[in-house]
């Protein structure tokens, strides 16, 4: 047998080192150094030969790839036109997300038009053609394949019989000429470079589902990330709410665009009115606000929430669901620092509803107005919409897509958006300010007054 050397990776950072530490060298992080074997027959290489070169002149007059449609449009449009044959794409996501209800329902769809093989290291073919069934009825020209096997998944997509192979999923992949476990470092990097190498040399695409560690990072070596041409991120909350699917990373696309899903029994449906369903149950109340954000391309229209309550301890709690918790504290200063609040001794909630997540600085007005209302208790003008960045000195900056977000608003039928000042923007219903406190003070009611 041949000889083997073990090394570790770092599954941040994919660094290599000859031996293990607790700590990265490189990134700094803790416990993610993983053992990596490899034989010396992998490590030799053969005499390599003069490449086969290809003018850009040569290329483009052979005409676009042509593009696989998922069946769905918004999802086509998160992948920037369509699946590109002999790409490779890694769908990631929390387990009981829906990550393999999504595949299998683009799966049965591209079947109608495609050769579309679903190969499960997870499930029996009996178990997935039960889903199958239950989500799509019949499952017409879809094949299934139960296997564990990198070795015999490399095989068939080589042999080229197939348009499409979904791989559900890579943690659960072993390549026999690799001495690990399934879902190891060196199991993940040795299998993933061997479909891949399959699906480019076939013109073969491949969906990879991958999973999730408790920090929400995709398990496995960082390097799998990169390899891949699509990286996918399904998320939401797995109990109920709203699923977003977009591109982390598209070699064919823009990462701006974004499907919304909502499970139901008969599998993931799309949201053709995202900003109705999210308001659809709201309650206007002291604490409530609705925030004008963009998902993408696509604006999008969400209410927040927020709850001011007397702690019971020495230092003030700060909670913060869907919304990052350390721009939640530096907002609690500015207003601590900027208004008449008083938030030392106030324990603060947040909660964007639907189980989006947002990430925009634009939300920094509608979170701060929020947190305004419930500690004043005082109730704003429930038929308003804000957005808007806020400073460190409590002024309001610019953002993006103003346009946009006034356009959703008054689509709603909203009659008041309250946002940062420029100069550009010629609406009846937009009040531009300058500063925090003075947007505040627009959107008080008189009977709060």
């Amino acid at each position: 047998m041949a000889k083997q050397t073990t090394h570790y990776v770092c599954d941040e950072c994919g660094d290599s080192f000859p031996r293990w530490t607790g700590r990265c060298e490189s990134c700094g992080a803790w416990s993610s150094l993983k053992e990596f074997r490899e034989s010396k027959a992998q490590q030799k290489t053969a005499k390599g030969r003069s490449l086969e070169l290809s003018s850009l002149k040569d290329v483009s007059q052979q005409g676009p790839t042509r593009r696989l449609s998922c069946g769905i449009v918004e999802v086509d449009e998160v992948l920037g036109g369509g699946i590109v044959p002999g790409s490779v794409a890694l769908m990631a996501g929390q387990p009981g997300i829906g990550k393999s209800t999504l595949l299998t329902q683009l799966a049965a769809s591209i079947s109608a038009q495609e050769k579309v093989i679903y190969v499960s290291g997870e499930e029996s073919i009996s178990q997935i053609s039960l889903r199958a069934k239950r989500l799509i009825g019949d499952t017409g020209k879809l094949s299934l394949a139960a296997s564990t096997s990198t070795d015999d998944t490399v095989a068939t997509i080589a042999s080229g019989v197939a348009s499409v192979v979904v791989i559900d999923s890579i943690q659960t992949m072993q390549l026999q000429s690799v001495d690990s476990n399934p879902g190891s470092v060196s199991q993940i990097a040795q299998s993933s470079h061997a479909i891949i190498d399959a699906a480019k040399r076939s013109n073969t695409a491949v969906l990879i589902v991958g999973h999730v560690t408790k920090d929400g990072n995709i398990a496995g070596p960082k390097i799998l990330e990169h390899i891949v041409d699509v990286v996918l991120q399904l998320e939401g909350d797995r109990y109920g709410g709203f699923k977003t699917l977009r591109s982390v990373k598209n070699r064919y696309g823009s990462t701006n665009n974004m499907a919304i899903f909502e499970m139901k029994d008969s599998g993931m449906e799309i949201v053709d009115n995202p900003s109705k369903a999210m308001l659809a149950e709201r309650q206007v109340a002291d604490g409530s606000v609705v925030l004008a954000t963009m998902e993408g391309a696509r604006p999008m229209l969400v209410e927040v929430q927020a709850l001011v309550n007397r702690t019971n301890f020495g230092y003030p709690k700060r909670t913060a669901s869907g919304f990052d918790l350390n721009r939640l504290n530096l907002l609690s200063a500015v207003l601590d620092r900027r208004t008449k609040l008083d938030l030392s001794d106030q324990d603060i909630y947040i909660n964007i509803v639907g189980g989006v997540r947002i990430n925009e600085p634009a939300a920094d007005l509608a979170v701060a107005m929020a947190i305004a209302s419930a500690a004043k208790s005082v109730t704003l003008a429930d038929d308003a919409v804000v957005f808007g960045e806020v400073g460190l000195s409590g002024e309001l900056r610019h953002v993006p897509n103003i346009d946009k977000r006034i356009a959703e608003a008054k689509k709603l039928g909203f009659k008041k958006v309250v946002g940062p000042q420029v100069s550009n923007i010629d609406s009846k219903i937009y009040q531009p300010y300058r500063d925090l406190r003075s947007a505040m003070n627009s959107l008080v009611t008189e009977q709060s007054a």
